[in-house]
């Protein structure tokens, strides 16, 4: 490990156990038909944090995976055996060509400049991925019920009855503006990405965006 964790990474790890978020990622990557993908090609995970998606990666009998974040106190709790790299998803420290799949569960909201910074993610996860290669990227997305939760992260009496939400409200609150703006501009979101991507998926349900789009 590489030193204490800021306040929003402390949110982040109180919010669910490794094994928890690992299944969680488990359910939703099947969900988005990583059974069906070849288990012979290469895997990047960006904004990966501690490594739970990767982990996740590896249940399903991928072996040829690698994460991306710009934390080296999280990067310090991810997986020994897999290769971890230090590094911003808008400059990919990957060659050209070299992936097949690049995966996001929940980082490009933290972009602070939207459009400007994910419009060049977008475009560095393009040059990575082979011709082909998938992205695929679950944010969150403005909903029914993601309006529902974001209400009971404004009550004090709920954050103390639940410490999970508590980590939620905490996370949200210390993300500010960018959060907001992330959620406030969908329209441009989804131009990029079905501009760069042909779309195989995209639908918003329980609060978040399920994307998959092939490079052509």
């Amino acid at each position: 490990m590489t030193g204490m964790p800021d306040p929003w990474e402390s949110a982040y790890l109180r919010f669910e156990t490794p094994e928890r978020e690992t299944r969680k990622f488990l359910r939703r990557l099947t969900t988005l038909g990583a059974k069906d993908w070849r288990r012979d090609g290469r895997l990047v995970e960006l904004f990966c944090g501690r490594g739970n998606g990767l982990r996740a990666l590896e249940r399903l009998g991928f072996s040829r995976v690698c994460g991306v974040d710009l934390s080296a106190n999280l990067l310090g709790r991810g997986p020994r055996n897999l290769e971890l790299i230090l590094g911003d998803c808008r400059d990919l420290p990957l060659a050209s060509d070299s992936q097949d799949f690049a995966i996001v569960h929940g980082g490009l909201h933290h972009l602070a400049r939207i459009p400007e910074d994910f419009e060049r993610t977008v475009g560095e996860v393009r040059r990575a991925l082979r011709a082909g290669g998938r992205l695929v990227a679950v944010e969150p997305w403005r909903t029914p019920f993601l309006s529902f939760v974001h209400r009971l992260t404004k009550s004090p009496f709920a954050r103390k009855l639940s410490p999970r939400l508590d980590a939620l409200a905490t996370m949200i609150e210390l993300e500010g503006d960018t959060y907001e703006k992330w959620l406030d501009r969908a329209r441009p979101i989804l131009t990029i990405l079905q501009s760069n991507f042909r779309t195989e998926i995209c639908r918003a349900e329980w609060g978040k965006l399920l994307f998959v789009g092939r490079k052509t």
